[in-house]
């Protein structure tokens, strides 16, 4: 029902989504009508905190987040050996809310496009959120396209919620995660197996465009579109002891 709603916000949703669906004729959706993208924004304290990166809320932040760091991982976190320019050159920081708005729109995504919003709490809350929604204002999550009675049924229960956000964007017309996890490594495997658009931001790539605060625009989004180009769901061979979520297909199938 999520997925309907996302596709037809001012539709009749007193069919079910699967008969809702079939009521929709083909020149619909050859309009490009109903189309929505999937962000999966992976920037939780835990997230934020354990990558030992620099996210611009100076001493405070960074003390904070070394308490928290140490809290939870007892000093146990390799990351904190290294400079921020370091770990962002390696692809080790996870993008922020503003900084995967600026990608989508490199990508060349705007204004107009319908986001779902697939995260658990988003580290800075609101206030990192409201740069996004500045850039994407049709965002939607669970929360605004469920009614009270159905986030009732499945409030406190994390793998639930979980799930919601995979099927839904499993569904979608484009997902893209802002960093890499189980959840991410799962749809990147599952999509590509069904041959669906999946953007896998390029880290290593990225990390050093967003330190450079003199780069133009026109700079930018050309880099950023020319990183990105084989990163769009393309079938991956998998090799050896890599996992068969994230590469559905072997090299001993294509060889046949």
């Amino acid at each position: 029902m999520l997925v309907s709603r996302l596709r037809y916000p001012s539709g009749n949703f007193q069919a079910s989504g699967t008969e809702l669906l079939k009521q929709r004729t083909d020149d619909t959706e050859e309009k490009g009508h109903g189309k929505f993208v999937v962000l999966h924004l992976r920037f939780d304290k835990d997230m934020a905190a354990h990558s030992a990166c620099d996210f611009g809320g100076g001493k405070a932040e960074k003390l904070s987040l070394a308490k928290y760091r140490q809290v939870l991982w007892q000093g146990r976190v390799l990351n904190s050996q290294f400079t921020d320019e370091e770990l962002r050159s390696q692809g080790r920081c996870p993008l922020t809310p503003e900084e995967i708005g600026l990608l989508l729109a490199a990508l060349g995504f705007d204004n107009s496009t319908r986001l779902f919003l697939a995260s658990h709490k988003v580290y800075g809350g609101e206030a990192r959120i409201s740069i996004l929604n500045r850039l994407f204002p049709f965002i939607e999550d669970k929360k605004s396209l469920a009614s009270a009675q159905e986030l009732n049924k499945v409030e406190g229960k994390a793998s639930l919620l979980a799930a919601v956000d995979y099927y839904v964007s499993l569904h979608s017309d484009i997902f893209i995660s802002a960093s890499p996890g189980n959840m991410h490594n799962a749809l990147v495997g599952h999509r590509a197996f069904l041959n669906l658009k999946t953007i896998r931001p390029n880290m290593v790539l990225l990390g050093p465009l967003f330190l450079n605060k003199n780069i133009e625009w026109s700079d930018f989004q050309r880099a950023v579109l020319n990183g990105h180009k084989n990163r769009q769901g393309q079938l991956r061979l998998r090799k050896e002891n890599q996992s068969i979520y994230t590469y559905p297909a072997s090299d001993c199938v294509c060889k046949e």
